[in-house]
């Protein structure tokens, strides 16, 4: 089938990177928006707009028939879902081949299997991939958890079988405590998923995180676009990506991404997905397991698309309208260094606390090798209801030196102003020895964590900065912002706000 008018179920950076592929490839595309993202970018930014509900993305973004609803009532007939909200949601996927409408992504069966955690285990096992050593008791009373991480043995991570990015895992060292942990991990569990299902694996501790990028369609055909290295993360949110990886040789490379694509084909998965690993060691006698598998689009994508040249999320709509993929695992090849930092309204200094707020200031970084992928402008409202993601910073060169020195300049090149974000931190973490050679493992930021917070404090501009910063970005006024600013009820239109302003 042609894929002819798209709904985009998300928000922010990655609804615009989608209607982006679409714009270029002649695909109409609909938004929906909150009531507190009506004139955020991408409701801008599509062909036709919908307006789903309240900020609360339960009472918006996260209802299924309010989407389907918008896809008939705009005649849509594809559907994508992006990452995050609905993008791995199996029953969301049904809904829409119920209402005739194509999603963008695996089957609804592929999502569901590789969505609990012990189904994926066991369809990398049956398909040959190592895995974690664990234990997934039928019995899950505190009991039973208590006798798998006995036989497991300390460390062990419980985790939660329907989850991810660290919601419901705790780390035990000892049983000691094992109770409390198991109590309130099956809370958060619970509260995060509607399933307060656990299983206990062996923690494999300094290990590194790479995930390999794949791909299927519905002729059988699988592959690998190579690995992302995301091991710079904390408490497991990834906060810096990097293609390739520093710690990899070609065996390895070619063992792990063989494993990615066997699965891949075990399962008959189709679009686009990523397999994710632990890497035990270094060199060509390295130990990979299995971790789990993303059945979406992921938040570090670009890095791959600057290092093999292609489009994935051109890719994706091309699999999903019936195609067979445009390339074979001859045709893709690696080239340069990329690096990716997610920018944040965070304030690292407290916490890592979420920031909500009008952006002041906001200018983008122009120079070669950076690619922006953003959901904010100057004068955006960055809302408490969501994910504080404000941009993406893809750095690329011909080596991983070079594209650390972009991803900083550009970072010392970013102003943002209005909001605390996590730029300083950022650029102490590229500053940092141990980053620069190499030598990261998951548990990296949360052993020097606080001394990079306590080095990135010294980064943040102070209040007086403001006027001065203004004028660099050629707007208005110090007075005139801060104004604005106080203004409870003031329109998001910047051409409606600067009464007495002209450029």
């Amino acid at each position: 089938m042609t894929i002819r008018r798209l709904l985009v179920a998300n928000r922010g950076e990655i609804a615009l990177r989608i209607m982006r592929a679409c714009r270029e490839t002649g695909i109409e595309t609909v938004a929906v928006y909150s009531d507190v993202d009506a004139h955020a970018p991408h409701a801008l930014a599509a062909d036709w707009a919908v307006p789903i509900g309240p900020g609360p993305a339960v009472d918006s973004y996260l209802c299924i028939g309010k989407l389907i609803d918008a896809a008939r009532s705009t005649a849509c007939d594809a559907v994508h879902p992006g990452y995050g909200f609905l993008a791995e949601n199996a029953g969301f996927a049904t809904a829409c081949a119920d209402a005739g409408l194509t999603f963008v992504g695996p089957q609804p069966s592929v999502i569901e299997m590789m969505g609990s955690k012990i189904a994926a285990r066991d369809a990398a096992r049956a398909a040959g991939v190592p895995i974690v050593p664990g234990e997934t008791p039928a019995d899950q009373s505190n009991g039973a958890i208590r006798a798998a991480a006995a036989l497991v043995g300390f460390p062990v991570l419980l985790k939660a079988t329907a989850g991810g990015g660290g919601k419901g895992m705790r780390l035990l060292t000892g049983a000691a405590a094992m109770e409390e942990a198991i109590d309130s991990a099956r809370r958060e569990a619970q509260s995060a998923f509607g399933d307060g299902r656990l299983y206990v694996e062996r923690a494999i501790e300094r290990a590194r995180h790479v995930e390999i990028q794949v791909f299927g369609d519905s002729q059988g055909h699988a592959v690998h676009l190579f690995e992302r290295d995301c091991s710079v993360q904390r408490r497991h949110q990834k906060v810096i990506e990097e293609s390739p990886s520093p710690a990899l040789t070609s065996a390895l490379r070619h063992r792990m991404g063989d494993a990615a694509t066997s699965l891949v084909r075990a399962v008959g998965y189709r679009n686009a997905g990523t397999v994710e690993f632990l890497l035990e060691g270094t060199g060509d006698g390295a130990r990979f397991y299995f971790l789990e598998m993303n059945t979406r689009l992921q938040v570090e994508h670009p890095v791959t698309e600057a290092v093999t040249g292609v489009d994935l999320v051109r890719a994706q709509l091309v699999e999903a309208s019936g195609h067979p993929l445009p390339w074979t695992q001859d045709d893709l090849s690696l080239r340069g260094h990329a690096i990716e930092c997610r920018v944040y309204a965070e304030d690292p200094a407290q916490g890592f606390i979420p920031q909500a707020g009008r952006l002041l200031a906001y200018r983008e970084p122009v120079m070669p090798g950076i690619r922006i992928d953003s959901g904010v402008a100057w004068l955006s409202t960055v809302p408490v209801h969501y994910d504080p993601l404000l941009a993406k910073l893809i750095a690329s060169g011909e080596n991983r030196s070079v594209a650390i020195e972009r991803a900083t300049a550009a970072l010392r090149d970013f102003p943002i102003l209005g909001i605390r974000t996590n730029i300083p931190f950022l650029l102490d973490v590229l500053a940092d020895a141990r980053f620069k050679s190499g030598d990261v493992h998951t548990r990296f930021l949360d052993e020097e964590g606080d001394r990079l917070i306590e080095a990135g404090q010294k980064g943040q501009p102070p209040d007086e900065a403001f006027a001065a910063a203004i004028v660099l970005l050629d707007g208005p006024s110090t007075a005139t912002l801060a104004r604005m600013d106080d203004e409870q009820d003031a329109p998001e239109d910047p051409w409606s706000s600067l009464h007495g302003w002209r450029n």
